[in-house]
């Protein structure tokens, strides 16, 4: 596990932005009538194959 980092400001802004981003641009493949499919790979068992944005969102560390 990583060390904790505090950030303050800006900085902070920022880092949320970029997370905020890397979740959207993960989900809305997902999103409205003609949303994709999505492969999700794990490091045990099957991958899994899914259209629901919430199951794509745990997946995100």
């Amino acid at each position: 596990m990583a060390a904790k980092e505090i950030k303050f400001s800006r900085e902070a802004q920022a880092s949320i932005l970029k997370g905020v981003s890397i979740l959207a641009n993960a989900v809305k493949a997902t999103l409205g009538p003609r949303g994709r499919n999505v492969l999700i790979e794990k490091t045990f068992g099957a991958p899994v194959v899914t259209k629901d944005g919430v199951t794509v969102a745990k997946e995100i560390e």
